[in-house]
């Protein structure tokens, strides 16, 4: 019962997200950005006077149906981007997005220990509804059409056709899925990692710490590298930055002393920070506009779902191998991806090239 309401759950979180980009595309990304914002605060507000685990379930599951703000607020970023600073744009929206990963814990724990865990969600409820307020007052949804882009609906089927006839846009979202699932996949296993490689009354605070600092690498380096994207192009810096990923990600399992895995982690988060706008870029590229809340809909998805595979494969390596392998299998995964990506980054430039014709001296009589 309990992994059948768990599926239930993810499920529902999974296929919200690409019918809210959907219904985003056809009716205006605002709208739902206030929709799913006040949605969110009325489920975070009414946890705080729940009395059963089905209750907390059933809010639960009504805050996933509602979870499609972050997508939607991307498909309006990207909406209103000029193509060409695509990245920079979408990088400096991530790094909102990483720097209140980074900040609510902290303030949600510090909140909770100060006035109690349910006056917590009352406050929490509250700055939700404030920043939904927010965009009702101060966003204005203006599309950034470019010259001879489609504006026409499309229908569900004819947006999944573009997804599954493309093999860009198919790696693309298996890096957002990798992404997250090797961020999780050590995410309830460094307090124990911490522990074995130093002696410490602050544990908690310290495996704290090396899960955090990946995010401070995000926070400094997101942007730059839309900007480099932008200048060079996304894929090349997909594949450059999964390579430096994977590259910092497996010497973690290596590691003598805490503050060796907390300098490879803040690099790892360098790296690893500039995958999420360089994929939501490329889609603004290659997507016409009408769809392309639905395409970062399901790309929000196969990152949730990464949410989701890595603890439980993280746990499974673990408890089968130790936890020095999942940093090496799931790192590993990165050269995986990586050599995908370029062996759809060459077959891209072989059908540009046989579709250029030579051009030589035309013969005269």
């Amino acid at each position: 019962m309990g992994w059948a309401c768990f599926w239930c759950l993810i499920s529902c979180c999974f296929f919200s997200l690409s019918i809210w980009g959907r219904i985003g595309d056809r009716f205006g990304r605002k709208k739902i950005l206030i929709g799913t914002g006040f949605g969110i605060a009325l489920s975070v507000f009414l946890m705080g006077y729940v009395q059963s685990v089905e209750s907390l379930f059933i809010l639960r599951i009504f805050m996933g149906l509602a979870t499609g703000f972050i997508p939607a607020s991307m498909a309006l970023i990207s909406a209103q981007s000029d193509k060409r600073t695509a990245g920079q744009t979408l990088g400096t929206l991530q790094t909102g997005t990483v720097s209140g990963g980074l900040l609510g814990p902290l303030m949600g724990g510090f909140i909770a220990d100060t006035v109690g865990m349910e006056l917590t969600f009352i406050i929490t409820s509250t700055v939700l509804a404030f920043a939904t307020l927010l965009v009702i007052v101060g966003v204005k949804e203006v599309l950034y059409q470019e010259k001879g882009e489609s504006n026409r609906k499309y229908h569900w089927k004819e947006v999944l056709h573009h997804i599954s006839t493309s093999p860009m846009l198919i790696v693309i979202m298996v890096v957002a899925l990798l992404v997250q699932l090797v961020n999780f996949s050590v995410q309830p296993l460094l307090a124990l990692y911490v522990d074995a490689l130093t002696q410490t009354e602050n544990l908690a605070f310290m495996a704290g710490m090396a899960f955090s600092v990946t995010g401070l690498g995000n926070l400094v380096a997101t942007r730059k590298w839309g900007q480099i994207g932008d200048r060079i192009g996304h894929e090349k810096i997909m594949l450059l930055l999964l390579i430096l990923s994977g590259i910092f990600f497996i010497p973690q399992a290596f590691v003598g002393e805490l503050w060796h895995l907390i300098a490879l982690r803040f690099l790892f988060g360098i790296a690893v920070g500039g995958l999420i706008p360089c994929t939501t870029a490329y889609i603004r590229q290659v997507c016409p506009l009408s769809m392309q809340g639905e395409v970062l809909g399901y790309n929000q998805s196969f990152r949730f779902l990464g949410n989701v595979i890595g603890p439980v494969s993280g746990g499974f390596i673990a408890g089968t191998l130790g936890i020095p392998a999942v940093f090496i299998i799931t790192g590993a995964l990165f050269f995986v991806a990586a050599l995908c990506l370029k062996v759809v980054l060459s077959q891209n430039k072989k059908s540009v090239d046989m579709n250029v014709k030579p051009s030589g001296p035309e013969k005269t009589t």
